[in-house]
């Protein structure tokens, strides 16, 4: 579905919610009701005319706008291709993870030594890899969904076991806020099934957050990362003490 349907479908969705007909939307922007029924029907409406009606009837704009945005289907994952090009380049990669993290092209240049123009050209190369969808003024929309994650065992988790891991692990954990348990267990693997689960959705948590402190401003923010690993393991230093 096209971004202008979308953004109908969205818009019909409020009026509806609104208890106003087509009639009596008809009336308040003066045309007749066969008139509204082709704006809605030919699927495309001028901006002129999206912003009369959201102004006539209090529906706001930008909220119609950002639900339709929202409601693109995106994808949860990249192609091994997309993320073998992230790897092969880390300032690529960096500018990836800021684009996740919603960070402004201004908050990138202030943060790290990246030129204006540098940071132009990594984010056209997001938008040709698909990760984002480069808009005027050097703004972006995401391509992918709240449930985003890298592939498993795929190039991006690859280099960070390799290159972040270990620097992950080389913190205190003892700020407010952090958190480190390593937590054995002998499970079924129904059970196993089930906290799997469970981790599924503290993922779908952690994304319902980041959305909302984005209204926020950035200084209320902090960068935290979730690194969540669950598998049957045993320390190979145990394993060798096992009898035989």
């Amino acid at each position: 579905m096209s971004s202008p349907e979308l953004v109908l479908d969205v818009l019909r969705a409020e009026l509806r919610t609104a208890n106003i007909t087509y009639k009596d939307l008809a009336g308040r922007i003066g045309v007749s009701e066969s008139s509204v029924k082709r704006m809605f029907g030919q699927k495309d409406m001028a901006l002129s005319r999206l912003a009369q009606i959201c102004q006539v009837t209090g529906i706001a704009l930008e909220d119609v706008l950002r639900r339709a945005a929202d409601s693109r289907p995106q994808a949860d994952f990249l192609t091994l291709p997309q993320e073998t090009s992230l790897v092969a380049n880390p300032r690529l990669l960096l500018m990836a993870i800021c684009c996740l993290g919603h960070w402004s092209l201004g908050q990138v240049t202030e943060t790290y030594r990246l030129t204006e123009p540098e940071c132009i050209t990594l984010l056209a190369e997001l938008d040709r890899l698909g990760l984002i969808e480069l808009k005027p003024l050097n703004r972006y929309s995401l391509r992918v969904s709240n449930a985003f994650r890298w592939l498993p065992d795929g190039p991006v988790q690859r280099f960070f076991r390799e290159h972040v891991v270990e620097d992950y692990f080389a913190g205190r954990f003892d700020r407010p806020g952090e958190a480190l348990m390593c937590l054995p267990a002998r499970l079924s693997s129904a059970s196993a099934q089930e906290l799997a689960s469970k981790i599924e959705q503290l993922a779908g948590e952690l994304a319902r957050l980041h959305r909302n402190d984005r209204r926020l401003p950035s200084q209320e923010r902090d960068g935290y990362t979730l690194l969540v690993g669950f598998r049957s393991w045993e320390f190979a230093a145990f394993t060798a003490l096992r009898r035989a």
